[in-house]
Parts: C-alpha cells; sequence; structure tokens
C-alpha cells in the first residue's frame, strides 16, 4: 500500500470528524444569533462552568406580553410543550399541548414543579413575568440520580415593531464521567423537539394577536 492510500482512510475520518463537529455546533444555535449564542442570560449563573450549552431562538410577530401567557403554562398535566405530543406520548409523557391560554395555568412560582410526565419533574429556579422562565433539574434514570445539573431557560427579548424574540437555553455541567454518552446523541432529539416547540409557541401566540383586539389581554378571552 503506498503512503498516498494509507492517508485517505485518516484524511476521510478526520473530515467526517470535522463535519461532525460543525453539525453539532450548528444544531446548538439553530435560529440563535451571534449576540444571542454569546450574552449571558437568566439562569446561566445557575451553572457557572457548563459543558454543553445550546442556545435557540426565534421572532414572534407578537410583543412578550402576548407570547408570556403561553410559557407560562408549560408543562404535563397544564399547557404542554408545543412540540411534538404524539412523540413524547410514545416513551408515556401524557402531554397534550394546548391551543389556548387557560387563567387557571398562568401562575408559576419559584419553587413549583413543571412535569416533563406524571413522574418527572424540573423545579422552576426563576420567574420574571413576560421576560424570563428558568427550570432546573434533570431526569432520572431508575433510582439513578441525573449523571449532570441541567437548567432550561426561556427568555423573552422585546424586537422592533412589537415582535419579540424567545431565546431557548439549556445547559449541562456533567456530575459523571459518563454523562456525555447520555447528552450528546440526545441533543439531536433536542433540536428536533425544540424546533417544534418554537414554531408552535409562534403560531399560537401570532394567532391570537390576529384574534385579540389590541385593547385587550391575551388572556381577556380565555
Amino acid at each position: 500500500m503506498t503512503v498516498t492510500a494509507a492517508a485517505r482512510p485518516i484524511a476521510l475520518g478526520a473530515v467526517t470528524v470535522a463535519a461532525a463537529a460543525v453539525l453539532r455546533a450548528r444544531q446548538r444555535r439553530w435560529g440563535a444569533t451571534d449576540d444571542e449564542v454569546n450574552r449571558t442570560l437568566p439562569g446561566d449563573d445557575l451553572i457557572s462552568r457548563a459543558d454543553v450549552t445550546a442556545t435557540r431562538a426565534i421572532t414572534i410577530h407578537a410583543t412578550a406580553a402576548q407570547v408570556w401567557p403561553w410559557i407560562a403554562q408549560l408543562g404535563q398535566g397544564r399547557g404542554g410543550f408545543y412540540s411534538y405530543d404524539f412523540l413524547e406520548n410514545l416513551i408515556g409523557c401524557d402531554i397534550h399541548s394546548a391551543d389556548r391560554i387557560v387563567p387557571e395555568w398562568q401562575r408559576i412560582d419559584i419553587g413549583a414543579q413543571v412535569k416533563l410526565a406524571p413522574q418527572v419533574a424540573l423545579s422552576v429556579a426563576l420567574v420574571v413575568p413576560a421576560r424570563a422562565l428558568v427550570l432546573r433539574g434533570g431526569i432520572p434514570m431508575g433510582n439513578t440520580p441525573p449523571p449532570y445539573h441541567f437548567t432550561w431557560a426561556f427568555v423573552l427579548r422585546e424586537a422592533a415593531n412589537r415582535t419579540s424574540r424567545l431565546v431557548v437555553r439549556e445547559r449541562y455541567r456533567y456530575t459523571r464521567r459518563w454523562a456525555p454518552l447520555l447528552v450528546e446523541p440526545v441533543q439531536f432529539v433536542s433540536l428536533l423537539m425544540t424546533q417544534r416547540m418554537l414554531r408552535g409557541i409562534k403560531q399560537r401566540a401570532e394567532r391570537a394577536t390576529r384574534t385579540v383586539p389590541p385593547s385587550e389581554s391575551p388572556c381577556g378571552n380565555a
């Protein structure tokens, strides 16, 4: 075998690794600007040195105050997650995403539990109405605690012409050496579900602004 022939598998492997790294970096910042990726967001201080950070975002043609009620009612047994319910329900999450704002689900307090499934929940770490909701915790593996610390932030920023930016950030800090074997593959699932969730919130908030008179609260006709 010539030196050139022997080098080809090595070169191919290097290209594959590089391509995977680029793909991984892109999927962790879907829809987000450089400023949003680099900006410190509410909840970042809860995990000072994250091993993995994903920042994804979308523009919504509604004000932050009009988008907030959809975020406030997130959770299993509440408004759901506006994503692929059928996929979540395949693993027993019992999610039913709401298409309306429900007044009884609007209160959310620090320390409250936001369920991902009937027996799995994250804790509310920060609430700033029309600005930020930060959840923390993780998904245990049977009787084994999550091998990472985790925060999930939903941050709203006002933009021009009565639009807003919704930025969703995930931060992981590993507590076990094998944690990357779990977190890294899940990031691709996270991208799929987060894209759908962002679009789901956008569609609902924009539809509500078209049906509710500007002088009324988005909760007024709920």
